[in-house]
């Protein structure tokens, strides 16, 4: 479990998209927590910013905290905003572009 986790505690209210900023030109990241068979990570897309065609080997539910995305899933986009949720299935491959800043939770669990 990452340190932030540990040093706020678990019954500490949390603003999730204060804990990653924005940073011209780049894709930031801040793991929250890393087990075996699931993954927590905070990311903070500049403008443009891009993650070209991948796969994931479980199963990865994007939450969108701010700004606006395109996730393209097996070939079909979709425009996300604030408050909107995605799920892109194991092995199927996935994009996410950023159409505005925009900061997202990823929530990864592995089969």
């Amino acid at each position: 479990m990452n340190d932030l986790i540990k040093n706020i505690g678990r019954a500490q209210p949390l603003s999730l998209k204060d804990r990653v900023n924005y940073e011209p030109g780049k894709i930031v990241s801040l793991t929250l927590a890393a087990q075996p068979n699931a993954g927590i990570t905070l990311f903070a897309f500049d403008a443009t910013e891009a993650l070209n065609p991948h796969t994931a080997p479980g199963d990865a539910m994007a939450y969108i905290l701010e700004g606006e995305a395109r996730i393209t899933v097996d070939q079909t986009s979709h425009h996300l905003t604030a408050g909107e949720v995605i799920v892109m299935p194991a092995e199927i491959p996935h994009a996410v572009e950023a159409l505005t800043p925009f900061k997202m939770l990823l929530i990864l669990i592995k089969g």
